[in-house]
């Protein structure tokens, strides 16, 4: 009575149903049918049903992988091929002979010498090499680039290096010095970001380093959970790392739109695009390009709600952020403080004014950075395990980095803050009251970003090149920004940004319609370029250049 029972309750069950009707229907297609045809048939579904998946399941966005393709196969018609090639060669001709000229079209050395140079000699080489660079920065003209310029810290910094220069952090039983330097550097940093005694990170090479390094935990983590493609939201204005890590890591990234009006992301836009495979939540304070602070409370709260890391990417302004509310001016919370925030970048040879080399990543707890460890226990060389990217490390850069936080202290840091935010917006006051001029966004720190309306803002950005300033050009929107550093808070640095702002505008707008002509013309055209890969062509050809040393 029980085995009647439960055939009856199979019969009825619908997925039993279903399975007996589709058999029905594969026994009926194939009725007839010689073997060799099932099997190809039966060959052919299973690899188109594993191309679809593959379509579906890459960590490149659909729409992007059909764009791509698209522009493939229509470079492989010979006529649009070989004007894309020809176009390609002439860039290549400027952008080489425009470095043999910064080089003073000499050569190269290509083979070792045969008998070493002395002391005095290698400086003589160090100096007429130094010649080369026309640009300078001491000035306060250029934009970001140079963040510390104090004479005493660098001939102090000097000196630490020579002690430290052949240090190795893989060996702390070597060098327990820096081991130490680097563990007080991190504590001071997560101090200042307002983290808890558990809060942790790791002294990076930079920037780039520590968001990929925090991609590389969290997707790790994500990893634990049984995702297997990992996908990071972040705002397109978030620094382009992120695209990096993505690549390099085989994350997707979806990129979210910012207000075109305040530059911020769009948070409800950042909550739609959540899905089971997000493993982490980005925002920026501020932003490269503009130098907008993202809602970073808002973030927060999304990561929380939905149990999704968050990470701050304060790579710029790191060692301004912790300074501000001391140094007179009203600052959100965009550190630990805020209870989704599980991780922070912070550079320290930016603002925090050390030798290009160093930065901070923190982590809120341990339970976060230990997926970013590596280690192979079965490798014939011992065990073997690192923290970063890297196995060896300068630990003379670690040093450095501990030296210039231990000089400059809270007081010369809250010091520099009060200049850079001071002289800022002194230069945001001075772009707004000129009328054919439009300030992206409400700038709060250091970095303002700067477009027009009325004429090509390259043509602006071309002739403050000639004056002898150097400005970042932007895109998407076309515009420049000016990264304001501890030189630009010089006597008259700001005065004359004005006149030579003022100066070079009114001589623009006698002729508003022009077109740009100079090298802003290159990045003004790159813009409307829809193949992008064409682009990438470019920079390929520029970094190629960079590395040439033919000599002619």
């Amino acid at each position: 009575m029980n085995m009647a029972s439960e055939t009856m309750n199979l019969l009825m069950n619908p997925i039993f149903v279903g399975t007996k009707f589709i058999q029905e229907k594969i026994n009926k297609l194939f009725e007839g049918k010689p073997a060799w045809q099932i099997v190809l048939l039966s060959c052919g579904t299973t690899i188109m049903v594993i191309k679809l998946h593959d379509l579906l399941e890459s960590e490149e966005h659909l729409t992007l992988r059909i764009k791509r393709t698209l522009f493939k196969i229509l470079r492989k018609v010979p006529a649009v091929q070989q004007k894309i090639d020809k176009s390609l060669k002439e860039t290549a001709q400027q952008i080489n002979e425009s470095i043999k000229h910064s080089i003073n079209s000499e050569p190269y050395v290509q083979v070792v010498p045969e008998k070493g140079f002395s002391s005095e000699d290698v400086m003589k080489e160090v100096e007429r090499y130094r010649a080369y660079g026309v640009v300078d920065w001491k000035k306060g003209w250029c934009s970001g680039m140079i963040y510390g310029s104090n004479e005493e810290l660098t001939k102090l910094l000097a000196k630490v290096y020579e002690i430290f220069a052949f240090s190795n952090p893989l060996h702390p039983e070597v060098f327990p010095d820096i081991r130490k330097m680097e563990a007080e550097i991190v504590r001071m940093t997560c101090n200042l970001f307002n983290g808890s005694s558990a809060s942790c990170g790791i002294v990076t090479t930079g920037g780039t380093e520590s968001i990929m390094l925090a991609c590389l935990a969290y997707r790790n983590r994500a990893y634990s959970k049984g995702i297997k493609i990992p996908e990071i939201i972040a705002p397109k204005t978030a620094h382009a790392a992120f695209d990096k890590a993505a690549m390099v890591l085989r994350m997707r990234l979806t990129h979210i739109p910012v207000d075109p009006v305040t530059k911020k992301v769009d948070v409800n836009a950042m909550k739609r695009a959540i899905n089971k495979n997000t493993c982490l939540l980005v925002g920026s304070a501020p932003q490269f390009p503009h130098g907008i602070i993202d809602p970073i409370a808002e973030i927060s709260e999304l990561g929380l709600k939905y149990n999704i890391p968050v990470h701050c990417d304060c790579c710029l302004g790191g060692f301004l952020v912790p300074f501000l509310e001391k140094a007179g001016f009203h600052m959100d919370p965009v550190d630990f403080r805020l209870p989704g925030v599980t991780s922070i970048s912070a550079d320290t040879h930016k603002y925090g004014q050390a030798p290009k080399g160093s930065a901070v990543l923190m982590y809120k707890d341990p339970n976060y950075r230990k997926f970013q460890w590596f280690s192979i226990t079965n490798w014939p060389g011992g065990i073997y395990a690192t923290p970063t990217f890297a196995g060896s490390r300068a630990g003379s850069e670690i040093a450095s980095c501990w030296a210039t936080m231990m000089f400059t202290g809270m007081e010369g840091y809250v010091d520099a803050a009060w200049k850079i935010i001071s002289t800022a917006r002194a230069m945001a006051k001075v772009l707004k009251n000129i009328h054919s001029i439009e300030v992206l966004g409400d700038p709060k720190m250091s970095v303002i970003a700067f477009t027009s309306k009325e004429f090509d803002i390259y043509r602006l950005s071309d002739a403050l090149t000639a004056k002898g300033w150097t400005l970042n050009p932007l895109q998407f929107p076309a515009s420049i920004h000016m990264c304001v550093t501890l030189t630009h808070t010089k006597p008259e640095v700001v005065e004359r940004f004005e006149k030579d702002v003022a100066e070079s505008v009114e001589v623009i707008l006698q002729n508003p319609s022009e077109k740009c002509q100079g090298a802003g013309a290159l990045y003004g055209m790159s813009q409307t370029i829809p193949d992008r890969s064409i682009v990438e062509d470019v920079t390929g050809i520029y970094l190629d250049a960079s590395y040439d040393t033919t000599n002619h």
